[in-house]
């Protein structure tokens, strides 16, 4: 009896060093692999390769997304050198994870697909090591890495579900969140916001018009969420106009609205002591560009570039991005866009009026230096303004007439 407990015992043991030597040699895998930033890197290209959804993101965003990779690679690999689960702190992470996604539109297929690939390429680099794994060890990760995937997946579905649905449910504060989501950057692609907006019952406007105003005052009160409503309603017309967002950042109100309701904004801001800049150029997936624009150009504009009848449009933001050292876009590209029709052959009559009327200052001279009668180039004048909105007698609009026509060629 003695002799077969003792057997037993060894037996025992034999196994618990077993189990210790297979531990410490997963643990050697683990360290290695979590020690060499080659392997984050590794699973986040393979990540935005496989996934459309994480190839457009930017790097504000893929900072975050290296750190979830560092954290999985981690886990999935702590789980399988202690043969553990998934603990209650790993899964609320995931669903923070999965909310989070839900809230800025990356569609959780792309999300469990991106875990998918991270658990293929952990499982490669393992099966490189060396020493390589054996085959019970082998069999251990892959066992794992199906039972985690379960899990993950059936956490962060619920998850995204139930957030997706707090935010339809809160429509006007989903439609809020969407258009800060869209000015700061924060979205995985073009398919993604219109799924997004689809589900909050929307279709964003394209082609669009950012506007974004501030009070004349600047000293005075800044603008409120209702104000920024009431403005959205009287530019577009009806109070619930589903392809027209309206949120508040610091003292400005930001619109997204349909490119054609940009024309009655300066009529509409004038009677609430607002001034704005409208930016109609850019496409949907360059929204927070647009935004960047009109924001800069507030920024940055004289008084006298401000005019009751007109709001700021891309030429003047472009234009003073020009002057502040800052220029966006080409100088062809800016001459093009406030020149417009002027550049057309047929037009080049009005095109040589602008510039002798620069040159010389004075309508009069102007129409000496011709050949002609003063009326008439009073009259290309204002055939120069309906064209390009852009009024050459009034001081702003002449410098950024002026500095179109030189730069432009």
């Amino acid at each position: 009896m003695t002799k077969e407990r003792e057997r037993v015992r060894q037996e025992r043991e034999l196994i618990r060093q077993e189990h210790e030597r297979v531990r410490q040699e997963r643990e050697r895998i683990r360290q290695q692999l979590i020690a060499a930033p080659r392997v984050v890197a590794t699973i986040v290209a393979a990540v935005r390769e496989q996934v459309p959804a994480y190839a457009v993101l930017d790097d504000g965003r893929l900072h975050e997304v290296r750190a979830i990779a560092a954290w999985a690679l981690d886990r999935m690999l702590h789980l399988w050198a202690t043969d553990g689960d998934l603990t209650s702190a790993d899964l609320r992470r995931l669903r923070g994870i999965a909310a989070a996604r839900a809230a800025d539109g990356r569609p959780v297929q792309a999300v469990l697909r991106a875990y998918r690939v991270a658990a293929t390429v952990i499982t490669d680099e393992v099966a490189a090591c060396t020493p390589p794994p054996s085959a019970a060890d082998a069999f251990a990760l892959a066992r794992m890495a199906l039972t985690t995937l379960d899990t993950l997946s059936e956490e962060m579905a619920t998850a995204y579900t139930a957030t997706s649905e707090d935010l339809t449910a809160d429509r006007a504060r989903a439609l809020r969140l969407l258009l800060d989501d869209l000015i700061a950057g924060r979205h995985a692609s073009i398919g993604a916001l219109t799924d997004r907006a689809a589900r909050l019952g929307m279709q964003l406007p394209d082609p669009y018009c950012l506007l974004v105003a501030e009070p004349v005052e600047t000293e005075g009160p800044g603008v409120t969420q209702e104000a920024a409503g009431e403005l959205l309603a009287s530019l577009t017309g009806r109070g619930g106009d589903v392809t027209s967002l309206a949120t508040v950042r610091g003292s400005r109100v930001v619109l997204m609205l349909p490119a054609a309701a940009g024309a009655t904004a300066p009529e509409a801001l004038r009677e609430r002591a607002l001034r704005g800049c409208a930016i109609s150029g850019e496409s949907l997936d360059r929204i927070a560009v647009a935004h960047r624009l009109a924001a800069d150009a507030l920024d940055t504009a004289p008084a006298h570039a401000h005019h009751p009848a007109r709001v700021l449009t891309d030429g003047d933001a472009h234009v003073l991005a020009l002057l502040g050292g800052r220029p966006a876009i080409t100088p062809e590209q800016i001459g093009r866009l406030i020149l417009g029709p002027l550049v057309h052959p047929g037009r080049r009559h009005l095109l040589e009026a602008l510039t002798i009327y620069l040159d010389t200052g004075s309508a009069t001279a102007a129409a000496r230096s011709l050949g002609l009668h003063p009326q008439s180039l009073r009259y290309r004048l204002r055939r120069i303004a309906d064209l390009t909105t852009r009024d050459p007698r009034d001081p702003w609009q002449r410098l950024t007439l002026d500095i179109a026509r030189t730069i432009g060629h």
